[in-house]
């Protein structure tokens, strides 16, 4: 029975044109599917919501937490009666969108103490002013020249239907009557989160079109020596749209991580593309079309196909971490090689029948021979197989330096920062962000730690009473909170500083509170929650307050049958550090782990399953000494790096190690066969990695901070795994090559 590899060399030669149709329509089908790709964005990208925290999250926030949207107004004096009157039209506007529950601003307090009417004189407004509280006043007028009013959303509204909110609150708002000189934008979470997903949606667009122009580039100057060169460029793009397409049917979301994933694609997918062509081009010289063909496909199919199957394996490794976000990245980069490799193993066989490929760079002898004509791609294969016959016959001192090197990284990777400030990732010139960033610094710190309840009564006298003195003990002794809230709060404001003595007291009390305030701490009689108001810090810092918050709940604990737990958005931003943290490594050892296996089983041999490691190794501690010298945090996306990094570079490493054992089966000794293998396959390995960089380079283009510095070190790595394989890798055959029997040495 033939190999697969076999009997597809066969369709291709004896069908090309019923291949190539086949394969168009299978594209069609996939650019079809593309149009059902959506964008995600919030807490669901970094907390999975089947786990016990993301539960708790989940319910705190479609329970207590409504979510709103704040329309700042900003004039040269938001008080004057004109613009007053706009901005109380602009809410009864806003108020009649189908999920806006709400909507207040300061012509809801001046109507308040003005018998319910607006003023509209300045002299009355001013005197309307002396008769409100200057804490509330404060918190719609934080300066005279801003205000804003807040529009709250229905509890447990998708992302998708706040997008909806926020584009039609943007329409009423543009259509909106507004007087000279005053200027009116959204902010807030809500607002935030869609102009993020618009942001994704063109970064996505940018840094695909920079990629694919960057492979053209990178192609046309390092890839001249073949016919046909931007063939590799034409299959990428048909990889990346079978991706699209599979997303768009498997009904996955986009996020910000896996906008990092499509010029990662592109690099990977052309590296598979021009292993091809060069091996195509390579055999087209030595003989016909048809036997190019078959030994293009039965000789570099199955050394691409490990190669592809290992660096999935260090997406795979991703899967563990419990990020949606990393996941979704590692996920979509193996549906994204596999789709690259099937493209470049049918498509270029296939093109090369149908043009009739012949070999570039030739001119017919006397003889009537062709002869190849010696170029820069000659001296350069010569060089690199002198450097590695050097290094093959050096190996101990080559792999002691870069040891070395590794073994610093390996030290310094612990005091490289982690950093979950999502500020810090979005482009500083968003309009929402700078919007929200100009009320934070008008209204103070905004930032807050809910703790829930939860008890068969949460009103009873013994839970109100600890919820009490908890409030009290962490105002007291813990220094970066500033005030707490909570229904117990608003017992003893409605009952003379009191706290009724039986249940049937706190009901009564609680009965007296306006509803919006129960609603928003206390759910029934099953659940309540303490807000505790906290100052402006780094997630660092806020990951030792809710550790040490969790502490003060062990060690006052609430009574019994009541139970107690930190949740909140930034208590999952500063939880972040840790499982970042913890799983960047976890993640590297099982990429190492699920490699190690596959060519176990496909190798039978421990020696041979674990040579195209050792070089990743090395990498792997150059990776974090970059990234330590370069100051780069460790950021959601830069924690994959490693995984990434043994995926990446196992390629590299087998198909160097796949070839030196073909030459070693034709009769070579070792270090002949090394040199032959890198010089053989080092242009083709060299061209399509720095392609590969190129790809990677399209990320620093990325107006997202998390997106560009992740671009920054895959480039650096990618470049470090050329080094590797081509280095390293042959240092590491020689010493492999002692284990076998009768070594040679050549």
């Amino acid at each position: 029975m033939n190999s697969p590899f076999q009997s597809l060399a066969d369709l291709i030669t004896g069908h090309p044109r019923y291949v190539i149709i086949a394969f168009a329509i299978v594209l069609i089908a996939a650019f079809f599917g593309m149009s059902f790709v959506t964008m995600a964005t919030g807490s669901d990208t970094y907390l999975d919501k089947d786990t016990k925290r993301g539960m708790l999250l989940d319910d705190y926030t479609s329970t207590f937490q409504s979510d709103s949207i704040l329309v700042l107004i900003e004039a040269d004096g938001v008080l004057t009666p004109s613009v007053l009157s706009y901005t109380d039209r602009l809410e009864k506007e806003i108020a009649k969108e189908q999920n806006v529950l709400s909507v207040s601003g300061i012509p809801d307090l001046l109507k308040s103490v003005n018998g319910g009417v607006l003023p509209t004189s300045s002299a009355d407004i001013s005197q309307a002013e002396k008769r409100i509280p200057p804490e509330i006043f404060s918190r719609y007028v934080p300066s005279r020249t801003m205000t804003f009013a807040v529009a709250t959303l229905k509890p447990g509204l998708s992302q998708a239907q706040q997008g909806i909110v926020v584009n039609s609150l943007n329409t009423r708002i543009v259509n909106s009557d507004r007087p000279p000189g005053v200027s009116v934008v959204l902010t807030g979470n809500s607002a935030f989160q869609q102009q993020m997903m618009n942001e994704m949606s063109t970064s996505m667009s940018v840094l695909i079109l920079a990629a694919m122009v960057l492979m053209v580039i990178s192609v046309g100057l390092l890839f001249g020596h073949v016919r046909y060169r931007l063939l590799s460029v034409g299959i990428v793009a048909t990889g990346l749209i079978l991706t699209f397409g599979f997303i768009g049917y498997s009904g996955m979301q986009i996020d910000m991580a896996t906008i990092g994933a499509f010029p990662v694609l592109i690099g990977i997918g052309i590296d598979y593309a021009i292993q091809f062509h060069s091996r195509f081009d390579e055999e087209i010289r030595k003989g016909t079309v048809a036997d190019a063909v078959k030994n293009t496909i039965t000789l570099t199919g199955p050394s691409v196909l490990w190669a592809m199957l290992a660096t999935s394996m260090g997406f795979l490794a991703m899967y563990i971490s419990p990020l949606p976000m990393i996941r979704s990245f590692g996920l979509v980069c193996v549906i994204g090689v596999v789709s690259c490799y099937l493209a470049a193993i049918v498509l270029v066989p296939t093109v090369g029948i149908l043009v009739n490929y012949r070999a570039k760079n030739e001119r017919p002898q006397n003889n009537g021979q062709v002869k190849k004509q010696a170029g820069f791609i000659e001296q350069y294969n010569g060089l690199l197989g002198s450097i590695a016959a050097k290094v093959a016959k050096n190996p101990v001192p080559v792999l002691l330096v870069i040891g070395l090197i590794a073994l610093l990284g390996f030290q310094l990777d612990d005091r490289i920062i982690v950093n979950t400030n999502e500020d810090t990732f979005v482009p500083k010139d968003m309009p929402a962000k700078i919007s929200l960033d100009k009320v934070s610094r008008a209204m103070g710190s905004s930032m807050s730690t809910p703790i829930i309840v939860r008890s068969e009564n949460v009103l009873s006298t013994d839970t109100i009473r600890w919820m009490i003195d908890f409030q009290h003990y962490e105002e007291t002794h813990n220094t970066k909170i500033t005030g707490s809230h909570s229904i117990a709060t608003y017992i003893l404001l409605y009952n003379d500083g009191k706290l009724p003595e039986t249940n049937s007291g706190i009901t009564d009390c609680v009965s007296r509170i306006p509803l919006d305030i129960r609603k928003r701490y206390v759910d029934g009689r099953t659940q309540a929650i303490i807000e505790f108001s906290t100052v402006e810090m780094e997630n660092e810092v806020g990951m030792s307050m809710v550790d040490q918050m969790r502490k003060d709940l062990e060690w006052k604990k609430p009574p019994i049958g009541t139970s107690a737990s930190v949740t909140g958005m930034g208590e999952m931003f500063s939880n972040l550090i840790r499982e970042i943290r913890e799983g960047k490594m976890l993640m590297t050892l099982l990429g190492f782990g699920l490699i190690f296996g596959f060519l176990l089983v496909v190798y039978r041999k421990v020696v041979k399953a674990a040579t195209p490691l050792i070089p990743i190794m090395m990498i792997v501690g150059w990776n974090g000494l970059i990234m330590f010298l370069l100051g780069i945090d460790y950021t959601p996306l830069t924690a994959t790096l490693g995984s990434m990094s043994v995926g990446v570079a196992s390629e590299y490493t087998i198909l160097i190690m796949e070839r030196c054992y073909e030459e070693r089966a034709h009769g070579l000794a070792l270090i002949p066969a090394i040199q032959n293998s890198v010089q053989q396959i080092g242009t083709a390995i060299t061209v399509s990695g720095m392609t590969t960089v190129f790809g990677f380079a399209a990320l620093l283009l990325s107006t997202f901070g998390i997106i560009s510095n992740f671009g920054l070190v895959t480039v650096i790595s990618v470049f470090f795994a050329l080094v590797g394989a081509i280095i390293v890798m042959p240092a590491v055959l020689v010493l492999a090559g002692r284990f076998e029997k009768d070594p040679e040495t050549g």
